[in-house]
């Protein structure tokens, strides 16, 4: 499943673009485009999307532009911009020279509106925005004309400028293309193309008062950039007669618009509109929240670009929606954690170990590997002495049958260590156990007993003097539900779904000391317990580290035993 072991298989875009350059419809060239809307945050969805158009360039000779579609300026910002380019520099994209804004293309667009006009192919429109959608009929019923369908020529154009200059208030007006009230697309049943916004545009300022729509504005943008294939999410299928439209009633270049399945996963949410009201909610805490599919949040949470890159790939293009399982992308961080992520030992829940025939005074550097995967990682010194740290997890005073761990009586390996023995338990008042002595054989160090027996079970543990007190944040699926939507009861809506456990903290989590140089964004695995990274909260000698993802899949687990 990584980048260099998924086919390159020719996928119905792929094989589309093969044909194009086999007839020479675009003369050779392939020119693609990411135009995302600056209003909020990438998920990735948009990965995929990102992974495609600049993939299908490099992989053509071609070129891909980065285009900002920022038509709707009361829910624009510079913040959601300057966030979109470093996401998708942080994938390995590089737009080159190619930074576009369809604000760069008002005027044009401006002056192709007004051509509209006087090919009488569009109408200054005067009836409120509910008016005309009661208008537009339905799937089975034609629309109806609006009554100022038939201004002429001059006072659309004349109402069309004065909207222009600003001397109308917000919604008096608006100009729709003049198509076809009976069109069998919804769509094609005289779209708005302009709307009266008094509202400062986050680049043009106070220049413009109208604003063209997204869908007169995408086609047109890809046309003046010079664009070959138009690739889309499949919602936007029914918006290609319109794209189409524009482009041949104005006489443009046309290019081709494509469209493919959007990438859904299980146990979250892709919506723009629901993610933005999971942060203002307070739901999560904010856009970056390791919990939400947006890429600063997996970015936080310790994915890789490469992880995200191979997980796209081996989804596919197709022209079928279908929902991904979570797993499968936990599946492809692991996979590249594996190999580049060095070992360390973290004690999340920590319980004291006593080994009493250790002397008290001594400390022993023990040989550890930093990754198994990697020869040329080496190895690295680890603290040993007489108190340490296992997991309370890793004891039971009365275990089952098959349990393998530490127990009264029974012997177990420390990793990179010695052989140790349980021999006594000790209990605080209320009989809660607060430490475990144990004995351990000088014989066993980093290896196995030189009698030969063997023992059932491996143990990481920490230096109690030496070890790293951190806030360790394990994360689980943000729903308890695979799809989100599905309720048990109509008075509850999505948000009941949420999962009350998708955040535990460690407070006092128990590290090896070389952990301390840790800096943020680097990523270990901590051995038994999982893919972890250090958190941007960390300040000096608080260190937080999120979990990335388990060694395994252990929600799969827990919902079968369920």
């Amino acid at each position: 499943m990584t980048e260099s072991s998924v086919p390159a298989h020719r996928d119905f875009v792929r094989q589309i673009i093969d044909e194009d350059l086999k007839t020479e419809k675009w003369a050779g060239r392939v020119h693609t485009r990411f135009p995302p809307e600056p209003n909020g945050y990438l998920h990735i969805g948009h990965a995929k999307s990102i992974c495609l158009n600049f993939g299908i360039a490099k992989e053509y000779g071609g070129k891909c532009n980065l285009r900002f579609d920022d038509t709707n300026p009361e829910k624009e910002e510079v913040e959601y911009v300057d966030s979109i380019m470093d996401d998708v520099r942080w994938l390995g994209f590089d737009w080159e020279d190619r930074l576009f804004y369809a604000s760069d293309y008002f005027e044009q667009i401006y002056q192709w509106a007004e051509q509209l006009i006087r090919d009488d192919k569009a109408y200054v429109c005067s009836l409120g925005l509910e008016e005309i959608r009661g208008g537009r009929g339905s799937a089975s019923e034609p629309g109806v004309d609006s009554p100022y369908r038939s201004r002429s020529v001059e006072e659309n154009i004349d109402l069309f400028r004065r909207m222009r200059a600003g001397e109308f208030p917000d919604g008096a007006h608006v100009l729709r293309a003049k198509i076809d009230m009976a069109h069998k697309h919804m769509l094609m049943r005289d779209p708005i193309m302009y709307r009266i916004r008094h509202t400062e545009h986050h680049r043009t300022g106070h220049k413009w008062c109208i604003y063209p729509t997204y869908d007169y504005t995408h086609g047109q943008s890809d046309s003046i950039e010079g664009i070959t294939h138009s690739i889309c999410t499949l919602e936007f299928e029914n918006h290609r007669p319109l794209y189409d439209w524009y482009c041949d009633a104005l006489g443009i270049h046309h290019p081709q618009q494509i469209e493919f399945n959007r990438l859904n996963l299980t146990y979250t949410m892709m919506s723009k509109r629901r993610l933005l009201e999971l942060v203002q909610g307070k739901h999560v805490h904010g856009w970056d929240d390791p919990r939400i599919p947006t890429l600063r949040g997996l970015r936080r949470r310790g994915y890789t670009p490469e992880s995200i890159r191979a997980f796209v790939a081996y989804v596919g293009v197709t022209k079928n929606n279908a929902t991904m399982d979570m797993c499968v992308l936990e599946n492809h961080i692991r996979e590249d954690l594996n190999k580049r992520a060095e070992r360390r030992m973290g004690v999340l829940n920590p319980l004291k170990v006593v080994i009493t025939n250790y002397p008290e005074d001594q400390t022993e550097e023990m040989d550890a590997v930093n990754n198994p995967e990697d020869a040329t990682a080496g190895t690295r010194k680890v603290p040993f002495s007489r108190e340490l740290y296992i997991e309370r997890d890793d004891f039971m005073e009365d275990p089952p049958k098959k349990f393998f761990r530490l127990s009264p009586g029974k012997e177990v390996r420390l990793r990179w260590a010695y052989f140790v023995t349980c021999s006594n338990v000790v209990k605080d008042a209320s009989g809660q156990i607060t430490e475990i002595h144990c004995t351990y054989d000088p014989a066993t160090k980093g290896g196995d007993a030189p009698d030969g027996r063997k023992v059932k079970a491996t143990l990481h543990w920490v230096s109690a003097k030496h070890a790293l007190q951190a806030e360790v944040r394990l994360y689980d699926h943000l729903f308890v539900k695979e799809d989100p939507d599905e309720v048990s009861d109509a008075s509850l809506d999505w948000k009941s779904n949420l999962n009350p456990n998708s955040l535990i903290v460690q407070p006092a989590a128990m590290l090896e000391p070389s952990l301390g140089l840790a800096k943020t964004g680097e990523r270990f695995q901590f051995e038994r317990m999982g893919y972890f990274c250090v958190d941007s909260d960390t300040q000096g000698a608080h260190m937080v580290f999120n979990r990335t993802v388990t060694l395994k899949d252990q929600w799969s687990k827990e919902q079968a035993k369920g």
